[in-house]
């Protein structure tokens, strides 16, 4: 993901935190990505206390959902874990402030690889994440949300603080979905990170991303 990508925001899908069925959800993936346009696809299993899935289920998840993300031209980031993003061919990782660093995420992936930090409502944890080598930072939690323990509601003005400051990219996250998100993307957010938006959809996943790229067409019209 690069500044080309800042014309217009795109949709950041984020796993389910468990996968029962890898091959039922293989088949909501790539339903999922056929409803649009999608950027990217981050595998994030873990508890909404954040308790992580074991290594090995984490691979065999990759190893199923990797070739459809693949297919479809979708960045494929692991979270939490360069070493598993580095043994499964991910195209990078995403981590939080508790995890490993950008900086040694970064020395283990290589400078190809495409690298993104959570930083809550902080401008200042933004800031460090470029100074660092990432390649967005993420804000929120902007909505409430079921998926995690967010430890922080970011008010959208931080976007617009983001955006005037500079242009390393940003992803908004935290309960985003086509009906909430016009202010983010009106406010500068480059990806809307989804998860329960579109995974828990009564309309279905190709119809929830459908629904998320009207909505980001919509706001860019409105502006």
């Amino acid at each position: 993901m690069d500044e080309t990508d800042q014309v217009r925001a795109r949709v950041y899908l984020i796993s389910p935190p468990t996968l029962p069925d890898i091959t039922v959800f293989a088949d909501a993936f790539r339903a999922a990505l056929s409803g649009g346009d999608v950027a990217c696809f981050q595998l994030r299993l873990k508890s909404p206390a954040g308790e992580p899935a074991p290594d090995d289920d984490v691979l065999r998840a990759t190893e199923a959902l990797l070739p459809i993300a693949k297919a479809a031209d979708v960045a494929f980031l692991m979270n939490d874990r360069p070493d598993l993003a580095q043994a499964s061919g991910a195209d990078g990782v995403h981590v939080g402030q508790s995890d490993a660093s950008c900086r040694e995420a970064r020395a283990l992936l290589g400078p190809d690889a495409s690298i993104g930090v959570t930083c809550h409502a902080s401008i200042d944890l933004g800031f460090k994440a470029g100074e660092d080598g990432a390649d967005y930072a993420a804000f929120g939690a902007f909505f409430p949300t079921e998926t995690k323990s967010a430890p922080t509601q970011a008010p959208i003005s931080v976007l617009e603080q983001w955006r005037e400051a500079t242009v390393l990219p940003c992803v908004a996250i935290g309960g985003v979905t086509a009906q909430n998100c016009g202010p983010l993307v009106r406010a500068g957010a480059d990806f809307l990170a989804v998860s329960a938006g579109v995974w828990r959809a009564p309309e279905g996943p190709e119809a929830a991303v459908a629904a998320l790229n009207s909505a980001i067409d919509r706001a860019n019209d409105s502006e």
